[in-house]
């Protein structure tokens, strides 16, 4: 089965991307497959809304290991099952919990293994405080994996005053990239990233 990992900074709506965006596709309750740092892995049941409590929230790494969904995408003659993996946040330098550390080290792996990435970007907080709110490990990023695997820049939180400006920011930032506008809350912008995901996976 084919991967798509989502990648992004600490609080940027990875998880809750994951969540809807697999609700957008028609899941309801699935086994998520979780992948330990320390290696090896282990499915448990998910109900997309009733669990978002307990793996979305404002406080940062709320995520610390691999966790993926398998969700069905429409195709002309039958269905492709994918992958959407969930990551910790990316970050500029190098955390003080080892746990996180050997989480990023782990989201780091993983990508040169993806089939296509997903890079989920905080509009707003872009438009709230310049390029500065975008990190370099984020910047570095982008201009490794167009080479090896299909790639495109989600604009997320475009629900939020911000981000219009920040969208412009993202733009300038990332020029020649594929940078698809989106709100994971809203589930706006996801038709684009189905068909993103489809061509290419």
């Amino acid at each position: 089965m084919r991967t798509a990992l989502i990648i992004g900074q600490a609080n940027a709506g990875k998880t809750l991307f994951l969540l809807n965006f697999a609700r957008y596709l028609g899941l309801r309750r699935a086994e998520m497959t979780v992948q330990a740092v320390a290696g090896g892995s282990y499915a448990r049941p998910c109900d997309l809304e009733a669990d978002r409590p307990l793996l979305v929230g404002d406080e940062p790494h709320t995520t610390r290991c691999l966790q993926s969904l398998a969700v069905s995408l429409p195709a002309r003659k039958r269905a492709r099952a994918v992958r959407l993996t969930d990551s910790t946040g990316l970050l500029d330098g190098i955390d003080e919990d080892r746990q996180v550390r050997l989480a990023v080290a782990q989201t780091l792996r993983a990508l040169r293994l993806a089939d296509a990435v997903l890079h989920v970007i905080d509009a707003d907080r872009v438009g709230r405080q310049g390029r500065s709110a975008i990190a370099e490990v984020e910047r570095q990023v982008a201009r490794y994996l167009p080479l090896r695997s299909p790639y495109a820049i989600l604009a997320n939180k475009m629900d939020l005053p911000a981000a219009a400006r920040g969208l412009v920011t993202i733009r300038g930032t990332f020029r020649g990239r594929t940078v698809l506008p989106i709100s994971a809350l809203r589930q706006q912008g996801f038709r684009e990233v189905r068909r993103f995901v489809a061509r290419y996976l």
